[in-house]
């Protein structure tokens, strides 16, 4: 079974200073944590890393790191042999449940739905993990993860597993609660399913960045010419707006069409709009800024030297998160 628990997460530490402080302001001497909250926090990263890859949702996956917490706190240590698988197996069967209700909400979303951006190239500690090769960073792409929303939840679970986390199928299969054969079956069907529409990846950040660069400064310029030069000829748009701000409701085609879309989004930016380039779900993006809060993602996804697709998040519900996240642009601190 992988190891559990091998990188920090830096919500944990600010959890404790949080609650000493708010202690310290009713003029109540700081209590320790509750039992087990202390080994629990070594493992938060992990359940968040998993329930986010398994929901595309990083608040989401915040709700399942608090409810997992409480299931941690209500059980009796003596049934917990190894901490980490117990946290992981506890986290999956989470967000299977979520899953089985997102697919219906997910239907009746306005628009595209995308997953929530999450900041990884940040000061604090990364959110996700180790995103060193160009496989863990693919893991959490906003490309593979609107792939996976056309896994059922089971193969999701195995997929995410597998691929993500290096399990066996013996060891996923425990921890989904199916057979191992039944696990087998469930990570080929995910492969076949994501393999008809897997991401071409551009596998230098640094190439990434170059033609994220040139894609600011045409965009910015609202020059249309070298927007054309940069955009493949088949690129699509994507924009998850959640009917909540103005958004394409639908994708758009072309490297004609998407050109002038963005041309006129370039149009409405104001002089309080700026524009940081910051590493996003593991590779080079664009975060719009509205004095100094992030109100959309710019996420092109880079294959042979252009954008292939684009992908848009401005719903303010999923820019939440990543406003929040410190070591950032947007919120040093």
């Amino acid at each position: 079974m992988p190891q559990l628990g091998r990188y920090p997460f830096s919500l944990g530490s600010n959890m404790k200073n949080a609650r000493r402080g708010m202690l310290r302001g009713m003029g109540t001497d700081p209590q320790p944590l509750p039992d087990g909250a202390e080994e629990f926090e070594e493992h938060r990263s992990r359940v968040f890393s998993v329930a986010y890859r398994m929901l595309g949702s990083a608040a989401e996956a915040q709700d399942v790191v608090q409810d997992a917490y409480l299931r941690w706190a209500g059980a009796h240590r003596s049934d917990i042999a190894v901490p980490g698988a117990w946290l992981t197996r506890v986290a999956v069967n989470l967000c299977l449940n979520r899953l089985s209700s997102a697919r219906v909400q997910r239907e009746r979303y306005v628009g595209p739905w995308l997953p929530e951006p999450v900041a990884t190239g940040t000061a604090a500690p990364a959110p996700l993990g180790p995103l060193e090769t160009v496989e863990q960073r693919e893991t959490v792409s906003l490309a593979l993860l609107s792939l996976m929303e056309r896994l059922t939840p089971v193969e999701r679970a195995v997929f995410v597993l597998r691929d993500a986390f290096g399990y066996g199928h013996r060891e996923a299969a425990e921890v989904v609660g199916i057979t191992e054969a039944a696990s087998r079956q469930a990570h080929r069907r995910a492969r076949v399913r994501l393999a008809e529409g897997q991401p071409r990846f551009e596998p230098s950040v640094q190439r990434w960045r170059e033609v994220v660069e040139v894609f600011l400064d045409a965009a910015q310029g609202g020059d249309i010419d070298r927007l054309h030069a940069v955009l493949a000829d088949d690129v699509v748009s994507y924009s998850d707006g959640g009917g909540k701000v103005t958004a394409a409701r639908r994708p758009i085609t072309g490297r004609t069409r998407v050109a002038h879309f963005l041309g006129r989004l370039a149009g409405m930016a104001t002089a309080e709009h700026t524009v940081v380039i910051a590493e996003i779900n593991g590779v080079p993006a664009l975060v719009v800024l509205l004095g100094g809060v992030p109100v959309s993602v710019l996420a092109p996804e880079v294959a042979d030297g252009r954008v292939a697709t684009l992908r848009i998040v401005a719903n303010p519900d999923k820019l939440a998160f990543l406003t929040r996240q410190p070591g950032t642009d947007w919120h040093p601190v």
